[in-house]
Order: structure tokens, then C-alpha cells, then sequence
């Protein structure tokens, strides 16, 4: 099933509770909240407080994406606060396996993201333990960056190795996804994409709208012989 989440990122934070009503009214499946550190990327985003605030105004999906280090310390709080998937990157984590269990323990759907340059061989142990892979098709930390084409064969490798194993685990694609390249992501395996820039600029009703339509395009399946509905959450 395909699903659209969109990043706050790329919102306007003064009118943040306003942008995150439009986009769920518009029929977005997912919020991605990209939780930043100052440390494992440049910028610093939002935090617990912000999450526990706008959890109270929409029943939409909660996607969060840690970009900090050792994310382990702070699981519990970012569930507490409303957390319906969080995601990890494997390049932040001393002991990935146990902070992904972690999560499964506290009962919230795990992902692991993997930035650009980090090889798809770092999930070999832990694929099976996953709900979700993040690939970042951008190198994280802004919001408008250019979708880095090479990261269209590393989605389609993602894809043919899941189907290999057999696995339920949804690939999602974040970084410079638009409607003009978000059909290349989709063919190649992905079925959860990521979009901030392209929806909250201009109307959001409107580019929600179009993304959707593109989806039917496919009959919201992924074009693959492979099927997830992540409904549950």
C-alpha cells in the first residue's frame, strides 16, 4: 500500500498547528517529524515538548525520524509523547540491534535509516526485526535538497532483497521527492514516500491531491510482486 507522509519540516513553525491541520484535512496518511540533534546533523529541529503539543490536534500517524545521536537514551519519551513508528539511523547507533528491540518493547513500529552513503549490508542481522527501511535520498539535515538519482538503484536492491527473504518491511524514501520523480521511487520499490518542500509550498490541498493521484496511478500498490498495509498504526 502506498502512503503519504509529510515532513514538518519544511512547515511554518510559527504557524506549525495550522500547516499540520491543512496537510490531515488533505488526507496525508503520515506526519514525518525529523527530530534533529545539532550533532549528528547541523540543524536542530523540535523536540518531546513540540510532539507531545501537536499530537493532541490530529489522529494522523506519527513518523518519527531521529537523527540524533544515541537515540536510545530517549525511546521511551518519544513514544510517551506519541510516537506511532520511530526510526533510528544505523550510523547513530553503537548497538542497533538492542535499540531497536528497544523500541519494539515499548510496542511502536521500529524503523532503521540509512544515509546515502551507508552500504544496505549494515541491516544483514537486523532486516528481519524491522518494520521499515528509511532511505535518505538526500544527505540529512536540510530541508529543499535535490533528490540524489544513485539512490534509485539502492531502493530497487532494497526491494529485490526483501522480496528475497521474504520479509513484510516497507521501504520509505525521504529527500527531493516531488511529483516529477516520485513515480521513478515507486517503480523502483519504494511504498512510503516522504514529502516537505513539494506539498507545504503553494496549496497543500492541491499537491497533496496530486501526489494521491499519482498513486492511483498504480492502484496505490506497490508495482512489484509485494503487498504491506501498514493500517494498524
Amino acid at each position: 500500500m502506498l502512503k503519504l507522509a509529510t515532513s514538518i519540516l519544511s512547515a511554518d513553525f510559527a504557524r506549525l498547528g495550522e500547516d499540520i491541520l491543512k496537510v490531515s484535512a488533505a488526507g496525508v496518511d503520515m506526519i514525518h517529524i525529523d527530530v534533529m540533534d545539532g550533532l549528528f546533523v547541523p540543524s536542530i529541529t523540535f523536540g518531546i515538548p513540540v510532539i507531545e503539543s501537536i499530537r493532541k490536534i490530529t489522529n494522523c500517524a506519527f513518523d518519527v525520524h531521529l537523527m540524533i545521536q544515541d537515540p536510545e537514551r530517549y525511546i521511551k519519551d518519544f513514544v510517551n509523547a506519541g510516537a506511532d513508528c520511530i526510526t533510528i539511523h544505523a550510523e547513530s547507533c553503537v548497538h542497533l540491534d538492542s535499540t531497536i528491540e528497544k523500541i519494539r518493547y515499548f510496542g511502536v513500529k521500529a524503523g532503521v535509516a540509512l544515509n546515502p552513503s551507508t552500504p544496505l549490508h549494515v541491516l544483514e542481522y537486523v532486516l528481519h526485526k524491522l518494520d521499515v527501511v528509511l532511505v535518505m535520498t538526500v544527505n540529512p539535515g536540510f530541508a529543499g535538497q535535490i533528490y540524489i538519482k544513485e539512490m534509485t538503484r539502492k531502493i530497487k536492491e532494497l526491494r529485490e532483497l526483501v522480496q528475497k527473504r521474504g520479509l513484510d518491511v516497507n521501504i520509505e524514501v525521504d529527500g527531493g521527492i516531488s511529483p516529477k520523480n516520485v513515480r521513478e521511487v515507486i517503480l523502483a520499490g519504494a511504498n512510503i514516500i516522504v514529502a516537505g518542500s513539494s506539498i507545504f509550498n503553494g496549496n497543500e490541498m492541491k499537491n497533496v491531491k496530486e501526489f494521491k493521484n499519482i498513486f492511483e496511478e498504480f492502484g496505490n500498490d506497490v508495482p512489484v510482486d509485494f503487498r504491506v498495509d501498514w493500517n494498524t498504526i
